[in-house]
């Protein structure tokens, strides 16, 4: 019975400790990110209409043939759709490993210098350049290769300020307790910018891919001037206590378990922490008034950070199935199915609903857990199978959706809690005591490694799909599902020791 009080009161202290300051972080932080995602998924659902458009009608059978042949033709820089095809997948290429590269410098830019002017001069230079490569290009009738490639360099590089930046802010304002379920309705941010990104060029896309580009683009720079002006870094900004810091002096005491940190601890003592804020950042509660600003940690230094290389790792091979679902998913269901290209659009959001779902189920069983690799090798379990079932879908959009949903469900799930609730616990560890400015840089690294993952995945999809076919395209995600599970396998294996060894403690206390 005292336990279960105990257990009330924590839950009531997490709800009073939250602030509208906290919803306003979550809000802006939230919708952020969704506008950078929205801008990929707008580029993702117009390919179609892209390599109809740099494909010259004699080659392009869905076009109609006009004369002059040079007058209608001489803008065309491709002699087939296929290249066109193979094209676009190779500026998926690019713009993953700019975007890699930059996580890596946009985590320690982010320690570094105020993350809300880091954050809205990506979000509002990003928008300039997606509105030059997708919609001034086509306005002026300028086709250039070279340019585009350039145009999404930039792009990839600017689009990195996001995530480390915003999964830092979060980082401030929410502990550990409760960071599950918060991270994984929070993390649904990318899936929501698929979905925000998909609704806004379907409904314009009947006028041309070029307005697709403008109404994303000039919503996410709307997006980075809110975000300029209406942003707080850090609780103390406002007068309110640092994530870890003893600010609620009243408030009740957490269960042991509560107390836990989710990486790199086992079994804590009975004369731990006690704040039910508690996070997984050690701070030094006698001085935290009165200590200056702390250096950033370094780039190596976090790197060495205990299990920082490990999800970096398996990140990496489930950040490639996931976003090849995110890049290819409505090319496949056009290409395969043939179905309209607006119909596909539409489809491919079930895959990110269930992401949604999934990130926010997940981050919750990981919370009551108190542990995230046993979680996470459950449903990438899962992932596999539902992988072979989607494999062998039939021509029936009502049985494509519900596969659909569920293989986002156990890959779009996991894919987040990484992305986000676990590089919160990374950068928020024992090993970084007295260096606390670690979020943004592991966040980076983890990203950044995930990105450098679904960039080499992007042009070996596009490469066993035109060699093999869409089949063994499955078999590969399979197969980067295995090596993701192999990688986390030491902390699942370590993790699941720690919960049957708490059991039995909790089982002798009585």
């Amino acid at each position: 019975m005292p336990g279960v009080l105990r257990r009330q009161s924590t839950k009531k202290a997490c709800l009073s400790q939250y602030t509208h300051h906290h919803a306003a972080v979550f809000l802006l932080t939230f919708f952020s990110y969704s506008l950078l995602h929205a801008s990929r998924k707008t580029f993702s659902n117009v390919k179609v209409s892209i390599s109809r458009q740099w494909t010259p009608s004699s080659f392009n059978d869905t076009a109609l043939s006009f004369q002059p042949y040079d007058l209608w033709n001489s803008s065309h820089v491709f002699p087939s759709i296929d290249e066109a095809t193979f094209f676009l997948g190779t500026l998926d290429t690019i713009f993953l490993f700019s975007y890699a590269v930059g996580l890596f410098i946009s985590g320690i830019v982010g320690d570094r210098l105020d993350m809300r002017y880091v954050l809205s001069f990506g979000m509002c230079s990003s928008a300039l350049v997606v509105f030059v490569f997708g919609t001034l290009t086509e306005w002026l009738h300028f086709y250039n290769k070279w340019f585009y490639c350039t145009m999404w360099i930039v792009n990839g590089l600017l689009q990195s300020t996001g995530w480390p930046c915003v999964v830092a802010v979060m980082g401030n304002w929410f502990g550990k307790n409760g960071r599950g379920l918060v991270f994984g309705f929070w993390s649904a941010c990318a899936s929501m910018g698929n979905i925000i990104g998909a609704f806004l060029a379907s409904s314009v896309l009947q006028y041309g891919y070029e307005y697709a580009f403008l109404v994303t683009a000039s919503v996410q720079f709307a997006g980075g001037v809110i975000v300029f002006f209406g942003l707080v870094i850090s609780p103390k900004e406002v007068g309110l206590p640092d994530v870890g810091e003893d600010g609620d002096e009243d408030g009740p005491v957490a269960e042991e378990d509560a107390r836990e940190p989710l990486i790199g601890s086992d079994v804590r003592e009975e004369d731990d922490d006690m704040d039910p804020n508690y996070s997984i950042q050690a701070t030094d509660l006698s001085s935290s008034s009165s200590r200056s600003q702390p250096e950033a940690i370094g780039f190596f230094q976090a790197c060495c950070l205990p299990g920082v290389i490990s999800y970096s790792l398996a990140y990496a091979c489930l950040k490639l199935v996931n976003y090849s679902f995110f890049f290819w998913l409505p090319f496949y269901l056009t290409t395969s199915f043939n179905w309209k290209e607006k119909e596909a659009d539409n489809l491919s959001i079930w895959y990110d609903v269930g992401g949604i779902l999934g990130g926010s189920i997940q981050g919750y069983i990981s919370d009551r857990l108190k542990k995230r690799a046993p979680v996470l090798a459950v449903s990438l379990v899962f992932a596999i199978a539902f992988l072979f079932g989607y494999s062998h879908s039939p021509n029936s959009k009502l049985v494509n959706a519900v596969l659909m949903a569920f293989t986002g469900c156990f890959i779009g799930g996991p894919s987040n809690m990484i992305s986000s609730a676990i590089s919160a616990d990374l950068g928020r560890q024992e090993g970084v005591k007295g260096n606390s400015e670690a979020l943004a840089t592991v966040t980076g690294i983890v990203d950044g490694t995930g990105s450098i993952g679904a960039a080499v995945g992007q042009y070996l999809v596009s490469l066993i799909q035109h060699s093999l076919g869409w089949m063994w395209v499955f078999n590969f995600f399979i197969l980067m599902i295995i090596l993701t599970l192999m990688f986390i396998a030491p902390l699942i294996v370590k993790e699941i020791q720690m919960l049957l060894a708490h059991r039995r403690l909790r089982r002798l206390a009585g």
